[in-house]
């Protein structure tokens, strides 16, 4: 992992050294602009009267505010910079104009004739296409930049990490308190924000005990404790092996931490007597541990489970006999590194916290429009210029800085993973039988892999070396099709017309599998993305040529381009992955016909694209992987709240609830118990039906990272949401009834078992919370849920998602007391969680007494 810290001298060698040195005192009044300009955002309404020729459309407006003291020199050239990620038709300014420079990257210059007064304030109103429903779509480091001068981020767009929640905050974002204007669009949308009195009639049905006995997470297939003598671990254990490696249990074996000593533990490899990969039979007894198991994933598996149990009984374990096998073989978590970047260290404490929870495939998406994440060795320029973002127009030394990334290049947006970061994160992960897959997002979503082969073209072109600058060249220059890929870039596809495309694909491939060969794991499948292409090369002659000779037109490219790279990749002995849009609109006779060699993840929302998706590319024979945003886009809030973190395009709250709760083996029957994006519950049909012989692969959670700038963020979107799809992924669902083909469901249809579901939960909130103190040591800093909270006859009272959360309260700015039962308050009163070492807090929440 390299920082990008150098940018800053390169930026300087971009402006001519004379304009820099005669502007001295600009560059000083740049900085005072800087750092005591005000700025505001406000969501002011998510369902106004457009102004005309607009449909859908919400206001939000940027509030300066002038400082009284403005020096007389105000730079020449001055404009400001901001990221808003809504399509802007219509931007209202008295003294602004405003322009799209690229994606989500803004643009205001003074208007002719206008300038800036001490003082003033200035209101700038964003008409934008889709909504804005909370606080997160505030993106930070606006910055200013004026002619010859370095640019400079307005200080009080700064991001700001909360001492007692540990997260990120931006305080240049107005409160959202005006739920009839920013909590829908429309009347038809019912969501209401959960409020504490919400969020406690919620919980009040769903109040689990705190966990007895077993806490094993996920849920054992079969698990009894027994009676007699217990399993002290203090003892340590005398290892005994059979058919296993130490090193292939050595991840495990340091979870259960237990010294070596007199107790025998014995792990030995039976396929005979645990037939299914990954299973395991645990039986611990104050004589001894044996473990049998499949192979090694199994025999981790054990060690983990007896890793959980232990840790909760304090190291002398009441006996126990297990046995286990997964649902779902294949158990995913993908993290987005190409938008804002998250660290090595990051990724490999979350390698060992999918070990924990027994997940076993690390999708790692690693280069998207806004930054390129892996070296390459023989491209490098991939990395240098691809991994970092700062105000360079001209993007020869970094891409535009796109998601609030600000001017400098500098933060842990920035970065990419070294070779040796990359290998060292494949070692980790096999040696916890975890499989890494790599993700390049093509030919959409491709916009950094492109600027950065440009800026190699012009390199090797003007050393004179044409033909080598040609070789990964990625666009058509000829090319003048005009168009804009849903996140507002118009360069962002690769040409899938021209040879250089192909043999930029088998570089990377080719790079890739030789780092999994430096760690000694080979790689078996590539994740070549294949979604949201966005209607270019209309007018590309490369392409207009191919259609000529193939015939079609240019809405069939995009399939000819993934059944291309998965016949190449089939040569290389190489699973394709892909997302189901566009892996959807391939003809099967043209894939694998061997179908295990094709991964699709479904990502379809449940409610209009997922069941098509999911039953078509089942019924082809693929590995098809749910990957549904309404079961695991954890980068989605955790509820319908402002302060709650995330994009919302599919859904306005994914809680744990609603994970634990989903049944993949029968998608329709989700409709009883998921409502849809507007807070309505909807019939789902059955089409197409599910063939016979035909079911799910498995199960991923997804984490795209444009909001998301820090790994605690990361932290907090993932867990305990991961805890839920880990338990899904590998224990049935019970609640869930039979798939018949053709059979539709509703809300609340009575042949999904609520009793069992809201069992099912109770039993899992109470392991949940037994596993706190694993994730701390893990050093994951998990979400502490809110409390719930009421205020009835005078009396507070308050509840919480989880059992034996610790919840305090405070009355009108006072001392933050434990809250122990239902106590007297004079009036309305704040709320917060705490973490179970003390150390974090939720965030706060205000209840007001009832009415």
């Amino acid at each position: 992992m390299r920082a990008a810290g150098w940018i800053m001298m390169a930026m300087m060698a971009l402006a001519p050294p004379q304009a820099l040195a005669a502007e001295t005192g600009s560059q000083a009044s740049l900085d005072r602009l800087a750092d005591t300009l005000g700025y505001r955002l406000t969501m002011v309404d998510n369902g106004p009267a457009c102004p005309a020729g607009i449909e859908g459309c919400f206001l939000t407006t940027i509030t300066l505010t002038v400082p009284e003291k403005l020096s007389a020199d105000v730079p020449k050239g001055l404009a400001l910079y901001f990221s808003f990620v809504n399509r802007l038709p219509l931007v209202e300014s008295d003294i602004f104009a405003h322009r799209l420079i690229n994606g989500d990257l803004q643009q205001l210059t003074l208007k002719p004739g206008a300038a800036l007064r001490p003082g003033a304030k200035h209101e700038i109103k964003l008409w934008g296409v889709g909504s804005n429903f909370s606080k997160a779509f505030g993106m930070p480091n606006a910055y200013l930049v004026a002619d010859g001068l370095k640019p400079r981020t307005i200080a009080a767009t700064r991001p700001v990490i909360d001492p007692e929640t540990g997260l990120e905050t931006l305080p240049f974002v107005a409160p959202m308190t005006d739920e009839a204007k920013l909590a829908t669009k429309s009347e038809a949308d019912k969501t209401r924000w959960l409020t504490a009195e919400r969020a406690f009639d919620l919980q009040a049905g769903r109040l689990a005990p705190e966990a007895k006995g077993v806490v094993i997470l996920p849920k054992p297939a079969k698990a009894v404790q027994g009676k007699g003598q217990p399993v002290d671990l203090g003892r340590g254990v005398a290892l005994t092996l059979s058919g296993v490696e130490r090193s292939a249990l050595a991840p495990a074996l340091a979870a259960l931490g237990a010294a070596e000593g007199a107790l025998p533990l014995t792990i030995r490899i039976d396929r005979a007597a645990a037939e299914e990969p990954e299973s395991y039979i645990l039986d611990a007894k104050a004589s001894g541990i044996a473990i049998t198991a499949h192979d090694a994933a199994g025999a981790s598996h054990a060690l983990r489970s007896l890793a959980q149990q232990a840790a909760f009984e304090k190291g002398k374990l009441t006996p126990l006999h297990v046995e286990d096998a997964p649902e779902y073989g294949f158990r995913g978590l993908h993290i987005d590194l190409g938008r804002n970047f998250h660290s090595r260290e990051e990724i490999l404490k979350l390698v060992e916290a999918m070990a924990t929870y027994k997940l076993n495939k690390l999708h790692l998406h690693l280069a998207d429009d806004e930054g390129w994440r892996i070296e390459i060795p023989a491209l490098p320029e991939l990395a240098e210029i691809g991994s970092k973002r700062c105000h360079d127009p001209s993007e020869t030394v970094c891409l535009l800085p796109q998601l609030g990334a600000g001017p400098d290049g500098t933060g842990g947006v920035n970065g990419y993973l070294t070779v040796a970061d990359y290998v060292a994160i494949v070692e980790a992960a096999a040696a916890r039988q975890i499989e890494v897959i790599p993700s390049i997002d093509m030919p959409g979503h491709s916009r950094a892999a492109i600027k950065a082969m440009e800026v190699r073209h012009a390199r090797l072109t003007a050393a004179g070396k044409q033909a080598e600058a040609e070789q990964y060249r990625l666009i058509d220059p000829a090319d003048t099709t005009e168009y804009r890929s849903i996140q507002n870039y118009n360069d962002n596809t690769l040409n899938v017309c021209i040879p250089a495309t192909y043999r930029f694909v088998d570089t990377i491939v080719d790079a890739l599998a030789a780092m999994h060969s430096q760690a000694g794991v080979p790689l078996q499948t590539f994740h070549l993305g294949a979604d949201e292409t966005a209607g270019a090369w209309v007018k590309s002659p490369a392409c207009q040529a191919m259609i000529a000779e193939n015939g079609g037109d240019a809405g069939k490219l995009t399939p000819r381009f993934i059944e291309r790279v998965t016949a190449s990749l089939a040569a290389k002995g190489l699973r394709t992955g892909g997302w189901s849009d566009g892996m959807g609109h391939t003809e099967t006779a043209a894939m694998p016909k061997a179908p295990h060699l094709v991964q699709t993840n479904i990502w379809g929302v449940l409610h209009t694209g997922a069941i098509r998706e999911a039953h078509d590319q089942m019924n082809r024979g693929w590995d098809a992987v749910l990957s549904i945003p309404d079961l695991g886009y954890f980068d989605m809030p955790y509820a319908p709240h402002p302060e709650e973190g995330g994009y919302d395009w599919a859904s306005r709250g994914v809680d744990p609830w609603q994970v634990f709760g989903f049944m993949p083996d029968n998608l329709p029957a989700n409709a009883a118990t998921i409502r849809n994006i507007h807070a309505e519950g909807k019939p789902i049909e059955d089409k197409p039906v599910l063939e016979s012989g035909h079911r799910v692969a498995g199960l991923q959670a997804q984490l795209w990272s444009e909001t998301i700038r820090t790994d605690a963020q990361v932290d907090y979107m993932l867990f305990p949401r991961l805890l839920a799809l880990a338990e899904r992924a590998w224990a049935p669902a019970p609640w869930t009834p039979p798939y018949r083909a053709g059979v539709s469901y509703e809300w609340g249809d009575k042949r999904v078992d609520a009793a069992k579901l809201k069992a099912g939960w109770q039993d899992f909130a109470g392991r949940v919370a037994a596993q706190w103190p694993m994730l701390e040591k893990i050093g994951v800093a998990y979400r502490i849920a809110p409390p719930g909270a009421r205020i009835a006859n005078g009396k507070l009272e308050a509840n919480s998602m989880f059992p034996g959360t610790a919840i305090e309260y405070r009355v009108e700015g006072g001392a933050w007391t434990l809250y122990a039962g239902p106590v007297a308050v004079g009036g309305a009163a704040e709320l917060r969680s705490r973490s179970a070492d003390g150390k974090r807090a939720s965030r706060t929440m205000r209840v007001e007494p009832a009415r």
